[in-house]
Parts: structure tokens; sequence; C-alpha cells
């Protein structure tokens, strides 16, 4: 899908019920975990993405087998016993399965080289690089970032390293994922880790799932070399994609539920109905369903730290253009180094719906004033294009530039946008 697409405003509040598609932090970790397993996994309810479809090719390209049925996923698992690809694995715009994977190429005999596209060759990799340096692994980089290209010996050594997290603790989740494959115990510790230490805990309960039990030791984590083994799992769905119907019901009023994602979910952008709470709406959970009432009256500013959620501040975001006075959203430094560089993207956008937006530091700053119509840039981002359609569910003659950039985590979402709006398209 190219070109532009209007968002139409809602016919009236919204009554909807949601499921949205598997969680790519989870189905990405999976696939990486039941690669490296010994024997057949499944993983049901899986993400069919872009971003899953390249981590599923490179992780074949070390020697994986994966075939999908829909949203079941079957890994035919190497045992840890990767091969050396024939060429350049292509990690797409993902920045967790290229991290994953050039940790994984400590494992394999031989050279492993990974590249990426779009903004992905800008985003940081120097954290795991030197990582692996320390730990003794041979590691070629452009200046700390892609394509990097891992000499490997066959196995990952052991020992203790510490791992620069300021700028994403991605570079962390790497090394646990390839730790159990080790040569011997490996401890990891994170340095600098900022607010994203809830997708340290995701990566933990998907390693425990295949029998790898990573062990807290001060502020990092032992690893043994037990290897994993392979399990039928259920993917969640993705609570960063689930932040958008729960913002369209606060934006619109009335009610949205979140089937298969509730008080019991590990996954950080969870903490989204929370500030929605704080700003007026009206939400209750199970362990498994979270529902989002808006409409009771005005949306309330807040002053929130966000910086566990990022993915979801955009939203959130756009949620506060209705509210009734000045927001500030703080610790969002991460965002730089995501698809685009979103804090400046998100603020640029704001300011172009007509709203007083500015960044201070790792804070956004938004103040709501009279909004207009006007065609919002995608920067090539998902989550832009999604976060700022739901301003076009109230404001008439939003238009969203490069729509289809929605395929990278949610192929379906302007479909079920539309018919929360009571429309179809």
């Amino acid at each position: 899908m190219t070109g532009n697409i209007p968002v139409e405003p809602a016919r009236g509040p919204i009554e909807a019920s949601v499921r949205p598609p598997g969680s790519k932090s989870q189905t990405i970790r999976a696939l990486v975990i039941s690669t490296l397993a010994r024997g057949r996994s499944r993983l049901n309810g899986a993400l069919v993405s872009d971003d899953t479809r390249f981590a599923s090719a490179a992780l074949e390209g070390l020697g994986g087998a994966i075939s999908v049925d829909g949203d079941v996923w079957t890994v035919e698992g190497t045992g840890g016993r990767l091969i050396a690809p024939e060429g350049v694995l292509d990690a797409g715009a993902s920045g967790l399965t290229a991290r994953a994977v050039i940790a994984l190429g400590a494992l394999v005999e031989g050279r492993t080289t990974v590249v990426g596209r779009d903004r992905l060759p800008e985003r940081p990799m120097g954290g795991l690089v030197e990582a692996l340096r320390d730990l003794g692994v041979e590691v070629v980089s452009d200046g700390g970032h892609l394509p990097v290209t891992v000499v490997g010996v066959g196995r990952l050594p052991g020992g203790e390293v510490m791992v620069d997290s300021t700028q994403t603790s991605q570079f962390v989740s790497a090394l646990l994922l390839a730790a159990p494959l080790a040569a011997s115990p490996l401890r990891v510790e994170p340095a600098g880790l900022r607010g994203s230490h809830r997708y340290l805990e995701v990566t933990i309960a998907t390693m425990r799932a295949f029998g790898a039990y990573p062990i807290p030791d001060g502020p990092g984590y032992r690893v043994d070399p037990s290897g994993y083994e392979a399990v039928d799992i259920t993917i969640e769905p993705d609570a960063s994609a689930a932040v958008y119907p729960m913002a369209a019901a606060a934006v619109i009023g009335g009610k949205v539920t979140i089937e298969g994602l509730g008080s019991a979910s590990l996954q950080p952008d969870m903490r989204v109905a929370d500030v929605l709470a704080s700003m007026g709406c009206i939400v209750t959970q199970t362990d498994t369903e979270t529902t989002v009432e808006g409409g009771s009256g005005p949306l309330r500013p807040i002053d929130a730290d966000l910086s566990g959620s990022p993915d979801g501040a955009l939203a959130i975001a756009v949620t506060c253009l209705f509210a009734q006075g000045p927001s500030r959203l703080r610790g969002l430094g991460s965002l730089r180094f995501k698809e685009s560089d979103r804090l400046a993207a998100t603020a640029h956008e704001l300011v172009r719906l007509g709203a007083a937006a500015s960044v201070e530091g790792d804070d956004l700053i938004i103040e709501p004033a009279r909004l207009r119509a006007g065609r919002v840039d995608s920067h090539g981002d998902h989550r832009i294009a999604m976060s700022f359609a739901i301003a076009g569910l109230r404001i008439p003659g939003i238009e969203i530039a490069d729509p289809g950039v929605v395929a990278k985590t949610w192929p379906g979402y302007w479909e079920v946008l539309a018919r929360m709006a009571g429309r179809t398209i």
C-alpha cells in the first residue's frame, strides 16, 4: 500500500473487542530460541509480519527449518549446531532480529555477516559488538553499526561481561538468548539500563518456557549452558499494538476490550492502560483482558515517565492532543534510535496538526491547541503511522502517508481501525 490513506472520523463512540496480532517481541525471541532448541517446537498465535519474516529467513540461513501455517509456526531445532550462512543475513528493519543474529554468530564456525535496510544500518549495535569482543569473539563492524561480521569458532565463550545498555536492552537480550549454548556459564550485566528492564523479563520468561533458567546475580544474570528443549507455546497478543485501540477509546469515547492481554502480561506497553486511567479513562482488567472506557469527561493532562514503555508513548502523545492542558512525557531518549528518530518526528507531526510540541532533553511536551486537518508523514515508521491515525478518528481531514509501513508489525491495522470507527475500507 503506497501513497496516502485518509482516516475518516468515527461515527460515534466506539464499542469494540479487539485481539491484536501476536507479540512481535515474543515471536522473534521464540523463533530464535526454538531454532537453538533440541527437537520440534510449535509457536501458536505467532505474529506474521515483515519483521518476523526477516527473522525467520535469517534463522534459516543459520540452519533452522521453519514453516508457517496461518499463525502457527513450526520450528525444527538445531540443538545449537548452527551453520555458516552462504551469504549475508538480512535483518530487514528489525533491530531485535539483527542483534539476536549477531549474538548467534558466535555459535557459528565461520563468518556471519548481518545487514539491514531502511534506518536499521543507522541504529546502534556497538554495545553488543563490544560485549562480544570482551568475551573474546572476533567482530568487525562499521563503527558500531551494520553491516556487522562475526567470525565465530563454533561456541560462545563463557565468563562475565558488562553490556552498555544505555541505548537499548536488546544487547543484553541478544546475549541472554545465546547464553544457554555457551561453552561455560555466562554472567551478563547491563550497564546504564533505563526503563526497559521489562523487556528483559520478556526475554527471561521466554527462555524459561524452553527450559533455560537465567539466575539473577546482583544487577545481572548468570546463565548455565543447559541448552534449550523444544516445546509448544502460545504467543500473547502484542501489547505495543494494543495501545492503538486503547487510545482510540480515550480519544473518541466508548469502550474497547483487548482480548488476550490483562494484568498477567509482562509486556511493558501494558503500562499504557494505567496512563489512560490517569487521564480519566475507566480501565478494568482480568488476567487476560483489558477494557478501556472513555468519554465520561474531558481527558486530564499528565506528567508521566514512559521510559519503560517507549513504543506506547507515541499513542499517548497523540491522546494528549485532546487533553485539557499541557502534558509532559518523560524518559523517551531511546526513541531516537528506533525506525525513525521518533522523538523528533512525533513532535514535528504534532505541530503539523496545530499543537505546540517540543523536545526538552529526553522529554516530550505537548500543548493542545486548535487542531487542523493535515497529511501526516509516517517517516517510514509503522508506529508513527498507527499512532497519528488515532487523531484522524476525531479530526476531519487527516491523511497518513506511506500507510503500508504498518505491515512491519500489524498488516491488518487499517481494516481494524475502520471497523472501530464504524466504517469499512
